[in-house]
Formats: structure tokens, C-alpha cells, sequence
């Protein structure tokens, strides 16, 4: 029997320092997120992040929180149960941290007599600390727990028309309220190193903005390159000039070299170069969560008023809408068949 695992990032059961804490802990020690060796990556994270940044996230998270909890699993329970509805298959619902874990999600499925999984990282672009790290963990828990369970990887998704399209349409429908001075697609960053490790040429990326627009192997694995192209096919569809749109990349941590440019950076120029009413989309999220929610909604806009600009908005990610999660239900039918 066929069934489906979505697997989203997480977050913390509260927005309280003691269950951030935790949470933190848990993602910051991921091989794949702080990618240096395990007494370095615990010396950082337990001896020095932890003993300040559960406080500060937690004060973050408290600004977006719902009466019915974190809006990123709100949403992603909403997005479930639409999708499941539209499906004759099971469909669990899993996160990378946190107490949803995805071996419950796959337990859910074996409960139900699940012995092919299609695994779907929900994240339009390849990258080690998003894709790679739940693919890793969700073999080691089959070949420990599941080894009956065979696994379907969702790859990639950045460029399936019909999730550009379901993208574009959901910015449209936002756009046509708001007479812009600039369009900003703002993705996660990541650091320029984890864009060389997955290079699995070992010699494509510069990372120059040369070699994302040179047709290469790579590109399957290229995080950088799949943010531009995702870019790139929005804003053909929705006609948009090359002067009224640009991309960035935010949420970065310091010590190390990031994608640029950098969000914040130049989100705080514009107003000076004569962009007063800016929107900006989070294309490398499907579902609202802190860093859209809390960094771009209500930091870039403050940052962005403050240096002078009038009108700010930020477009919600897809969430739980009806075109994207038909376009979800679609994919898991046609594998299903």
C-alpha cells in the first residue's frame, strides 16, 4: 500500500526560553546546518549560542504566535488535511525538529499498512540544511525501524510549472492591491560553502552569477542557481520588468561568508534609491513561519520605514491554498496511479 510523508522544518512547542532551548539545540547540532566537525559544532552551539539565543528567538517567536500555536504548524496541518481530502491514499504529516518527528509520521503510516512511502520534503529548492538533512534522517530511521518501507523521494520542485504557477498566481492576487515601486524575492540564505558541497561536479560553482546561467549538472543540486530559476520563471509569467523586481537572500548567521545580497542590506537602500513602496515574497517557503512572518513582515518593514519608505508588503507564502495544495494533490495522484 501507497501513502505519502510531508515533512516541513518545525518549531519549538512554545514561544517560552525553555522550550526554544531545546528546539534550537537540536537544529543548530544538525551536521547539516552547522556543517564544521561535532566538538566544534558543540562548542558554538552549547557553549556560546545557547547560552544567549534561546531568549531572543524565544521574544521573536511570542510576536507571531497563534492562539493556536506556531502559525508555521497551523498552517501545515491546514495544508495537510486539504490535501488529504482531495486523495485515497494516506497522508501523514512530519517536521524535521521538534516533537512531530518524522519516525511518527512514519509510524503513522506503517499503522496503516504503508509500505511505499513518498517522502516530500516541502521545500522548492535543494539544500543541505533543509532537503538533504530530512532525506538523511528519514533512511537511517527506515533502515532501523521501517526496513519493510520503500521510499519515493520528492525532488526538487523549484521549476514544475505547475508549482511556478500556483507561486505566481498567489503573488498576482496580491499585487493587484498594492501599486508597487519594487518586487523583492527574498530567499533563506545559506553559506557559500554548502553551495560548493553540493556541487557534485566539484568544479561548476563560482558562485559569480556566471555559473548559475551555464546549463550544467549541477544545477539539480545548486540551491543558488534553483532560487534564480524559480525567480526567473515568476517573474516571465507574471511580466514584470528587469528594473522592478531583484533577489535576495536573508537569515544569515555571522562568522561566515553568505549568499548575497544581503535582505536587510538592501532592503534599508531602497528608499534612498527612490523605491518607496516595496513587496516581497519568500519564495523558498511554503508556509508562513518565522522568518517571513517575524523577519520580514515586521523587521524589514520597520527597517524599511525607518530609512524612509512608505508602503511595505509582505506577500504571504502559498499556506494552505487551494491552488497549491491541488497542485501537491495532483503530484501524490499521479504517483499514486
Amino acid at each position: 500500500m501507497k501513502g505519502v510523508l510531508l515533512v516541513n522544518l518545525g518549531s519549538p512547542e512554545s514561544p517560552t526560553a525553555k522550550d526554544v532551548k531545546p528546539y534550537l539545540d537540536e537544529f543548530l547540532m544538525d551536521k547539516y546546518v552547522i556543517d564544521v566537525p561535532f566538538l566544534l559544532r558543540a562548542l558554538l552551539v552549547r557553549g556560546i549560542i545557547l547560552q544567549t539565543r534561546p531568549k531572543k528567538s524565544a521574544a521573536a517567536y511570542a510576536k507571531i504566535w497563534t492562539d493556536g500555536g506556531s502559525p508555521l504548524i497551523v498552517i501545515s496541518k491546514k495544508m495537510h488535511e486539504k490535501v488529504q481530502q482531495q486523495v485515497d491514499i494516506p497522508v501523514a504529516l512530519s517536521m524535521r525538529y521538534g516533537t512531530m518527528t518524522i519516525q511518527k509520521g512514519l509510524q503513522e503510516l506503517k499503522d496503516k499498512g504503508v509500505t511505499e512511502v513518498m517522502l516530500f520534503p516541502l521545500y522548492p529548492q535543494h539544500a543541505m540544511a533543509s532537503t538533504v538533512t530530512i532525506l538523511e534522517l528519514a533512511e537511517e530511521l527506515r533502515k532501523k525501524h521501517f526496513p519493510e518501507m520503500k521510499f519515493t523521494i520528492v525532488p526538487a520542485f523549484y521549476n514544475k510549472p505547475d508549482y511556478v504557477k500556483a507561486l505566481a498566481n498567489s503573488i498576482k492576487k496580491h499585487l493587484d492591491t498594492f501599486e508597487y515601486d519594487h518586487l523583492l524575492f527574498s530567499y533563506h540564505g545559506i553559506p557559500e560553502r554548502h553551495i560548493r558541497k553540493t556541487d557534485i561536479t566539484k568544479s561548476h560553482c563560482k558562485i559569480d552569477g556566471s555559473c548559475c546561467n551555464t546549463p550544467s549538472p549541477a544545477h539539480e543540486f545548486c540551491y543558488r542557481h534553483q532560487c534564480y530559476e524559480t525567480t526567473k520563471q515568476v517573474v516571465e509569467l507574471l511580466n514584470i520588468p528587469n528594473d522592478k523586481y531583484s533577489q535576495t537572500f536573508q537569515s544569515r548567521l555571522a562568522g561566515d561568508k553568505w549568499l548575497t545580497p544581503y535582505t536587510d542590506v538592501e532592503v534599508n537602500k531602497m528608499p534612498e534609491n527612490g523605491i518607496k513602496k516595496l513587496a516581497v515574497v519568500t519564495p523558498a517557503f511554503v508556509s508562513d513561519c518565522l522568518e517571513t512572518l517575524e523577519e520580514i513582515a515586521m523587521e524589514a518593514n520597520h527597517e524599511f520605514k525607518v530609512h524612509g519608505g512608505d508602503e511595505f508588503l509582505a506577500i504571504p507564502c502559498m499556506n494552505d491554498g487551494d491552488e497549491w495544495c491541488g497542485v501537491v494533490a495532483n503530484w501524490i495522484k499521479d504517483w499514486a496511479k
